[in-house]
């Protein structure tokens, strides 16, 4: 349906594209036993939920400014710029893991270490595990949903399992056309040995599962940024998978975190609904129709 619609909305003769997209993500995950795909889970909800933060929080109230209304800018406390800083900042959690993935002598409990060593205690958004439900987790990352104790057992060699490019061409190549659609975008193996670019470090380029991953992360906001976003907020009602079951608490709980509660507020204290002025002219003039 979204691609028989982006055929109408999609001019290639005009500079500006109008299409639409739906981005459909994985929700916040905690688990008994949190490793690799938990983080990279998580670490993508930190930076779609600062997404949101700013277009609910931020560029609403700046809206509210340039329109001229009587309205000072209330902080909901819902930045979560240190916690994505603690991911990305040199020797910074992804840069640790990257520099002892590529290390031969790294093991899991150096990279432990080294996480412990250089991240406890500098960022308030990295703490010791908690021993229960996993008493051998080896760190905790206090993200804006909960505190989440990670096992890094097997993150190094995860991480040093990229997909073959060879692997790739073979998959476009092949006769499966739903995983010839999902691999579309990946270069796969050059055909040509590829020219000397004077050393440039060629776009998307990583020799890590998490380089290629943080690559893909970047561009997907480069691209997000650009757009006019709609939300859809999914919650979960209990945590049985009971039809019609409701667990208030949980509920409120997701509301609280995903920043629901927080942008209602903004609406309520504003103006929820808006409309240009043409459209609501007709509608409204018989109230004063000497001003219109």
């Amino acid at each position: 349906m979204v691609d028989k619609c982006n055929e109408t909305l999609i001019d290639p003769t005009m500079k500006k594209v109008h299409y639409i997209g739906v981005l459909d993500i994985a929700g916040f995950e905690i688990f008994d036993y949190n490793g690799f795909e938990q983080i990279c889970i998580n670490y993508v909800n930190e930076k779609l939920q600062q997404f949101f933060n700013q277009h609910m929080f931020t560029l609403e109230q700046e809206e509210y400014v340039r329109e001229g209304l009587d309205w000072a800018n209330v902080d909901f406390g819902m930045d979560l710029q240190k916690c994505i800083d603690m991911f990305e900042k040199p020797m910074a959690l992804l840069a640790i893991f990257e520099e002892e993935s590529l290390f031969p002598k790294a093991t899991d409990q150096t990279f432990t270490q080294k996480l412990m060593d250089n991240l406890l205690g500098k960022w308030s958004q990295f703490a010791k595990p908690n021993p229960r439900p996993d008493p051998d987790a080896h760190f905790a990352v206090i993200h804006y949903a909960a505190t989440v104790s990670y096992n890094v057992t097997g993150w190094l060699e995860k991480n040093k399992d990229p997909l073959n490019d060879t692997i790739v061409e073979m998959i476009k190549n092949g006769s499966n056309s739903l995983l010839i659609r999902c691999f579309a975008d990946h270069p796969g193996q050059p055909l040509e040995n590829p020219k000397d670019d004077g050393g440039r470090k060629k776009k998307g380029g990583g020799k890590t599962v998490s380089s290629y991953f943080k690559g893909q992360l970047d561009d997907l906001m480069t691209v997000l940024y650009k757009t006019e976003p709609h939300f859809i907020r999914c919650v979960v009602p209990n945590t049985h998978k009971q039809p019609g079951g409701v667990e208030s608490g949980l509920v409120m709980h997701q509301y609280q975190c995903n920043g629901v509660l927080a942008g209602i507020a903004i609406c309520r204290a504003g103006f929820p609904n808006k409309m240009p002025y043409l459209s609501s002219r007709p509608a409204t003039t018989f109230l004063l129709p000497d001003l219109c």
